[in-house]
């Protein structure tokens, strides 16, 4: 019996001090000097021709890995998405780029689905609830200059904090991407 209590305790122990670590190592970022943000997404297709010279627009703020393809159906989705992890000087280069190349920012897509180290622009990959709409003044704050990479990502998550009901058929139901957000309607 005492054998028992004592493993229990141990592993109890081992899985709390190993949540702890994961907890620690998931805030801190690495330096872009060591991983590279990864810009990937969508440019209008009326600059097919001229994607490799606009890739190199995109990277010449350098640490950046580039996967830049032409929208097949004229303009893009103007969907962006920006990981925690992105410094801010990078993160307003890309914006500022993409918003000549694409449709423009009209939606952020909340952090906690992204990448730390990513960026999508023009990108369709997320859905509704997912994303919230910004206007052209609430872009003009991300890429104020004077902003720190907290102050950036302060600003982001405020300006991407998702709806809490979304349309669906027809009515406002909780948005089942919010954690914790109940699948029922309340009458």
């Amino acid at each position: 019996m005492f054998q028992k209590v004592t493993i229990f305790v141990i592993l109890g122990v081992f899985l709390f001090t190993f949540q702890v670590s994961a907890a620690e190592a998931k805030a801190e970022c690495q330096p872009v000097e060591k991983k590279k943000v990864k810009v990937e997404g969508f440019i209008s297709k009326k600059f097919r021709k001229d994607r490799k010279k606009i890739a190199k627009e995109f990277s010449e703020v350098g640490n950046i890995r580039m996967a830049l393809r032409a929208f097949p159906m004229g303009n893009t989705s103007d969907v962006v998405a920006v990981g925690r992890c992105v410094p801010a000087y990078i993160a307003q280069h890309v914006l500022t780029t993409a918003i000549k190349y694409t449709s423009g920012v009209g939606s952020l897509v909340v952090q906690g689905f992204l990448h730390d180290h990513w960026i999508g622009i023009g990108t369709t990959i997320f859905d509704e609830p997912s994303q919230k709409k910004v206007t052209a003044e609430q872009v003009q704050q991300l890429l104020s200059p004077g902003l720190s990479d907290e102050k950036f990502h302060t600003l982001y998550r405020k300006l991407s904090q998702q709806n809490k009901l979304v349309p669906y058929f027809g009515l406002d139901v909780p948005n089942v991407k919010i954690p914790g957000a109940s699948t029922t309607l309340s009458p």
